[in-house]
């Protein structure tokens, strides 16, 4: 089994990022996204960590696998966005998705983010399945917070309390 490594991401990575991302998207799963819609993927240092979120990725030597990122939107509360891996990599046998949550759940702790939000789209079938086992919960989008970022191809939203 390869050794997978997960770490902080930055410019540099954009492409590897929107190599991995819009096929899964697109060709997979055949989500109504582009790259015009996603600016934040052109520029991750000026859309996550500025603001005092983060954005991960798994690697297998220097081949990225995966992705998670987190925007801080103030309020105790942060917005999960961009979780994905590579077809081949899914699966508890990898355990690349949980890592990667599990990495931005610390990050959380650490800058005392409590309230997490996340929107999807409700085929994504399997994420959703992993996001409900991790504790969240669907919630309707008008009791979204006003600060939500919303995506235009959302159409299920989940909130996590990580105090609760």
């Amino acid at each position: 089994m390869p050794e997978i490594i997960i770490k902080p991401l930055a410019n540099e990575h954009c492409r590897q990022v929107i190599n991995l991302v819009l096929p899964i998207q697109q060709i997979e799963f055949g989500a109504p996204v582009t790259l015009e819609g996603q600016p934040d993927l052109l520029d991750l240092e000026l859309n996550y960590y500025k603001t005092g979120g983060a954005f991960w990725g798994a690697l297998n030597n220097d081949e990225l696998v995966g992705t998670i990122a987190l925007i801080s939107t103030g309020h105790n509360a942060g917005v999960i966005r961009k979780m994905f891996v590579k077809k081949e990599y899914r699966g508890k046998e990898h355990g690349i998705g949980q890592r990667l949550l599990n990495g931005l759940f610390s990050y959380c702790s650490e800058k005392h983010i409590s309230h997490l939000y996340l929107g999807t789209i409700d085929t994504f079938i399997a994420a959703r399945r992993f996001y409900e086992k991790n504790g969240f919960m669907i919630i309707e989008k008008a009791d979204l917070p006003h600060f939500f970022p919303f995506m235009p191809a959302d159409n299920l939203f989940y909130h996590l309390n990580l105090n609760a």
